[in-house]
């Protein structure tokens, strides 16, 4: 490993000169500084993280709390994007990600005390049960955070726009002439809140009478519950003509049960989903979705949380909130009512 001694020696001068060009001290010459960090370039040379934290109370390295209900993991297609625009904006500002767990070695551990112990600068936190007490405990522990898709009123959250979300689809819907529209919503959070209220604001706006059995609940992702939902509209006296789930997951999962009935989509009943997901795009038909905007909410999470690592005393711990768009399919029919 290149030392800064190495450096010092090919550069012929004082290791003192080569620590003061590295790290940016004014008292030396713009030319010796170019040339000590050309060498230093040239020869491989890393710094020591151990004594750049010790220098600077810093790792460099930022905690990203995730555990979806269904188990998901980094197939969970939505939160993957958002992960990858968090690990791409993170390391375009010179720092890494690490995944924060419950256990070292075999002993199980708080999220706080995995935090603490690998000394991360700050903590990105995402589809998580939020009233969880270890979740709770690390948002209160002082490191700075940002959450996804939740607020809590101490950190800086990044938000899908989920009531304009909705609010698109339903316009959309309306303007292709459906008026009984069901409603499958995801299981309670500050996300499906959102949505539930913006579909009831739509029915207001919109002048629709849309009957309670139309509403219905979901967990997000679960195809199994998903299909139940999908019997009980259409066994209804006078189903539905098009049907909105919680994602584009369980609309694959409701569309299953649609062409078990000799359904065809959109002629006989339509759908649509929500994420913008590859399933929806590359299904047949495509699924007409919201398309939620994951790359840009997982750099702005970034972004946000390593500036309030570095301007503590003067970033607004705030809400931001990201638009998405209509992704238009084939399954959705034009009626004429």
């Amino acid at each position: 490993m290149v030392s800064v001694k190495d450096i010092a020696a090919e550069c012929g001068v004082s290791v003192a000169t080569v620590s003061k060009a590295l790290n940016g001290y004014s008292d030396i010459s713009e030319e010796t500084r170019r040339m000590v960090k050309d060498k230093a370039a040239q020869m491989g040379y890393l710094p020591n993280m151990a004594a750049v934290t010790l220098k600077t109370n810093r790792t460099y390295n930022i905690g990203i709390l995730y555990a979806d209900a269904a188990n998901s993991g980094l197939t969970h297609e939505y939160f993957a994007r958002i992960l990858q625009g968090i690990k791409s904006q993170a390391e375009a500002m010179g720092y890494g990600i690490t995944f924060i767990t419950n256990r070292i070695g075999g002993k199980k551990i708080t999220y706080s005390e995995y935090c603490r112990n690998r000394q991360f600068d700050g903590v990105i936190i995402a589809c998580v049960d939020f009233n969880e007490p270890q979740v709770v405990e690390l948002v209160n522990c002082g490191i700075p955070i940002v959450t996804i898709d939740h607020v809590f009123n101490s950190t800086i959250s990044i938000m899908s726009d989920n009531v304009k979300g909705i609010r698109d689809l339903m316009d959309y819907l309306y303007g292709m002439g459906h008026r009984r529209i069901a409603y499958i919503h995801g299981a309670d959070s500050s996300v499906t809140r959102d949505r539930v209220t913006s579909f009831y604001q739509c029915i207001e706006r919109l002048e629709l009478d849309i009957p309670a059995e139309y509403i219905l609940e979901c967990r997000y992702r679960d195809t199994v519950k998903a299909a139940k939902c999908t019997r009980k509209l259409l066994d209804l006296k006078e189903p539905p003509t098009c049907i909105m789930y919680p994602d584009d997951f369980t609309a694959i999962g409701g569309i299953s049960v649609i062409k078990s009935r000799n359904l065809t989509i959109p002629d006989d009943i339509s759908v649509v989903g929500y994420d913008g997901t590859s399933y929806a795009q590359i299904h047949e038909p495509t699924i007409t979705t919201l398309q939620q905007d994951t790359d840009r909410m997982g750099k702005e999470a970034a972004s946000h949380l390593i500036e309030l690592i570095e301007r503590p005393k003067t970033t607004l711990k705030e809400k931001f909130v990201i638009e998405g768009s209509v992704l238009v399919g084939n399954s959705v029919k034009q009626l004429h009512e």
